[in-house]
């Protein structure tokens, strides 16, 4: 082989471990915002999306003219751990009136190229009084016309909605605030990477399990059902995918979380092929333990959030509980860790000046222990906070952090 042809292919190489961090860390890029890793994945647009394929079952939309790649990132086991969040300093996360109005706004936003912001909160009062289930938007009250303009903010950072004359936060003092914006209806219609879409499935009652609702939204038929069975194609390919979305998506997989046959799959020679070959062409590094795996991205860039993380106070907390709760296999409970936030807020008396008041360590706990359990270091058991292995990862040996630590993707 030439040196030009080796060149060629380490380029390549290159390019696609890049591309599969970015769109892992990033589902949605868009060309005005990152016109590099935009041109990155465009360019090597069919090899990322056979990879993501294979491995994922992911589909990835490459729209070149319209300027942006969107990565349907689908789990059958979803959970609430990766939230909306809202577009403001405390980057709280989306409640249960939010996302109602994400759906309810997105889908009136699809009759046409431009609307204003009146018009929009109309077209939604009028939609959430039509329909039994909601609770009707009243643009009266303040709360509601902020949990609004949380929602038009969250869809302008999508680039599903632009604004080309006046300001979405505008709204929040008055509605009579005038807004006028461009719609992308195309982008708006991507932003759901649900496999049914909601208006496919059959009318529920109002009394209906959400988890029922939830679940039929991301059914997939290419994998068959229990009550027309499978066939032996189909549940390999469904091991695949199912071992590999935890792996790519998770900072964490414990054997203990899988199915007997997925456990079965992901420790067979087969299945750790599939896994290493996959984390080497991402960049990866796999590391295989007793209790399950966990895949690390030196560079940090695969990975929505990062631990540890001196620049956020819960997560310089949790960095410090983790040494209390390693200390007692049976946990600790909020209250015994208490005393270990008040002492790394005395230990950093000019830092973390959110939770010196109203019961600050009370909070610090509370959020600490969120970004544990998020990472798949601990776990709630009743009362108690225990530590799950992958702490072992931050364990301090003569003052300084284990030499396995690093940023999990």
């Amino acid at each position: 082989m030439s040196n030009l042809a080796n060149q060629l292919v380490i380029a390549e190489r290159t390019d696609l471990a890049r591309g599969i961090k970015l769109l892992l860390a990033h589902p949605l890029i868009r060309a005005d915002t990152d016109p590099d890793g935009f041109d990155l994945v465009r360019r090597r647009k069919d090899t990322l999306t056979g990879w993501f394929d294979y491995h994922c079952g992911w589909a990835l939309a490459v729209e070149p003219r319209l300027g942006y790649a969107r990565l349907a990132k689908v789990r059958s086991d979803p959970d609430s751990s990766r939230p909306a969040r809202r577009n403001r300093t405390s980057r709280a996360p989306f409640d249960r009136r939010r996302y109602t109005l994400f759906c309810v706004a997105a889908a009136e936003l699809l009759g046409g190229p431009a609307t204003t912001i009146g018009l929009l909160a109309d077209r939604i009062v009028q939609a959430t009084a039509a329909d039994p289930v909601l609770t009707a938007f009243d643009t009266a009250m303040r709360s509601e016309r902020m949990a609004f303009v949380d929602v038009l903010r969250a869809l302008e950072t999508f680039g599903a909605l632009e604004s080309v004359d006046g300001s979405t936060e505008s709204f929040v003092d008055s509605a009579e605030a005038k807004v006028l914006y461009r719609i992308d209806a195309t982008l708006l219609m991507r932003l759901l990477s649900a496999p049914n879409g909601p208006s496919q499935l059959p009318e529920r009652e109002q009394d209906a399990d959400p988890d029922e609702a939830l679940a039929a939204l991301v059914a997939e038929s290419r994998y068959g059902n229990a009550e027309q069975g499978a066939s032996e194609v189909q549940r390999n390919l469904w091991l695949r995918h199912s071992v590999l979305r935890k792996l790519f998506d998770d900072p964490v997989v414990y054997w203990a979380d899988l199915t007997g046959a997925q456990h079965a799959y992901a420790t067979s020679p087969t299945g750790r092929q599939i896994m290493r070959k996959a984390a080497e062409q991402g960049g990866f590094v796999l590391e295989e333990r007793t209790e399950g795996m966990l895949l690390v991205d030196p560079e940090a860039v695969a990975t929505d959030a990062k631990f540890p993380d001196d620049a956020n106070n819960a997560k310089v907390a949790a960095l410090h509980l983790l040494d209390a709760l390693g200390a007692s296999r049976a946990g600790r409970t909020a209250e015994q860790l208490r005393g270990d936030a008040e002492s790394v807020l005395d230990r950093s008396p000019g830092a973390a000046r959110t939770y010196r008041y109203s019961d600050g360590p009370s909070r610090l706990v509370t959020d600490a222990v969120a970004v544990l359990v998020d990472f798949g270091l601990a776990r709630r058991d009743g009362e108690r906070i225990v530590a799950l292995p992958a702490a072992a990862r931050y364990t301090v040996v003569s003052g300084f952090p284990d030499s396995a630590g690093g940023n999990p993707s």
